[in-house]
Order: structure tokens, then C-alpha cells, then sequence
């Protein structure tokens, strides 16, 4: 047991969707307050929601994930300035599905999750294959 509980957490991708779900769920929480407590518009709700859990999905990516290999300020800048540009794309992704998906009669919330599933897959190929690269 002990060996196959050592084998799951060196694998990133189990790391991935465990952080990954942790990031979704601070996304919809986040979501789901501000909709509920506040006046906010959802499309505002859903791009504040989104940049909070960016910066949570880089800080426990780059630790937890992928164990970035950064030295240095300047190499941890340019990390995080890849994974914004990268999150900045599954943003547009994320808030225009939610729109769209909502105008065709989903509910917020449905659309908000279903919206995640494509999101947590592009991310987690954006993060690996471009971000946090292994020298």
C-alpha cells in the first residue's frame, strides 16, 4: 500500500487533478459567493472567480505539480508570466463558454462546471508542456 501510495504522488498527473480540483473548487465557491452575496454581474463574477483561482493554481502547480525548477526572481517571472498568458487564453474559454452556455438556457452554476472540464484538461497541457518545463 505504501508503495503504490509513494507511485500516485510521483505522478503529476494524479498531483494534477488532485491540485486541479482544489483550483475548480476555488473557482466555483468563489463563483457561487459572489452571485449569492453580491450585486456583482456574473460575467465580472466569473473573471474575478477565475483570476483568484489562477493564482492559486500557480502557486501549488509550480510547488506541488510540476516542482518547478526556477532559480532566481527573474526565472520564477517568466514562469508566471507564461502560466498568466496560458490562463489568460482558458479565461476567454472559461467566461465566454459560461456566457454562451447560459444565453443557449443552461444554468449558471451547470454551465460554470461543465465549463471546467475543458479548462483543467488545456491547463494541465499548457502547465507541462510549456510552463513549468523540466531543463
Amino acid at each position: 500500500m505504501k508503495k503504490w501510495i509513494n507511485e500516485l504522488y510521483h505522478n503529476d498527473v494524479v498531483r494534477y487533478i488532485f491540485f486541479g480540483g482544489l483550483t475548480t473548487l476555488v473557482n466555483i465557491v468563489i463563483f457561487y459567493l459572489l452571485r449569492k452575496f453580491t450585486p456583482i454581474p456574473r460575467d465580472i463574477s466569473n473573471t474575478i472567480s477565475v483570476v483568484l483561482s489562477i493564482l492559486f493554481a500557480f502557486a501549488t502547480n509550480s510547488a506541488f505539480v510540476f516542482h518547478s525548477q526556477a532559480k532566481g526572481i527573474g526565472e520564477h517571472l517568466m514562469e508566471l508570466g507564461k502560466f498568466f498568458g496560458a490562463r489568460l487564453l482558458t479565461l476567454v474559454i472559461e467566461v465566454g463558454g459560461v456566457h454562451w452556455l447560459v444565453v443557449a438556457g443552461m444554468g449558471e452554476m451547470a454551465a460554470k462546471i461543465v465549463t471546467q472540464f475543458i479548462v483543467v484538461a488545456l491547463n494541465y497541457v499548457f502547465s507541462k508542456f510549456l510552463v513549468f518545463v523540466k531543463k
